[in-house]
């Protein structure tokens, strides 16, 4: 599954999701399954949310594959097809290589400039890769 809309200007799951469905996401990846009811409980504790605009926006989220429903009696639970971990894992990795296939080098040396603000543990992991990949050359 890849989110085809980034948005830049947001921040967190917003980057990814309406502001809705990244609440919804957000309530799910703390959960293992939950009905569309015990998640509009969980909204209305912030903000007082209609059940059929919820069960509109989880159903939404299953079309396009980030969520997986399955039924239970008279009730459908909802779970993330994905953690929270590989969810932000494969959106970072489509979103870099896009990057990189699109601007190339310029990201390259953007992301090296960016290194001034991380810690020495990323840098010793950088330095390690690159040393792998060239062995490879």
């Amino acid at each position: 599954m890849l989110i085809r809309k980034f948005k830049i200007n947001e921040s967190g799951l917003n980057r990814f999701f309406g502001p809705l469905e990244a609440k919804i996401m957000d309530i799910l990846w703390n959960d293992v399954e939950m009905t569309i009811k015990d998640v509009q409980q969980v909204l209305d504790k912030e903000k007082m949310t209609n059940f059929n605009t919820v069960m509109t926006v989880m159903n939404r989220l299953v079309e396009k594959g980030i969520l997986e429903k399955r039924a239970e009696g008279r009730s459908s639970l909802y779970k993330p097809v994905q953690s929270r971990v590989e969810f932000l894992t494969q959106q970072s990795k489509e979103m870099t290589n896009e990057l990189m296939d699109e601007f190339g080098n310029v990201v390259v040396s953007h992301m090296l400039d960016a290194l001034e603000d991380v810690d020495d543990d990323l840098v010793a992991k950088l330095e390690q890769k690159i040393k792998e990949l060239k062995k490879d050359m």
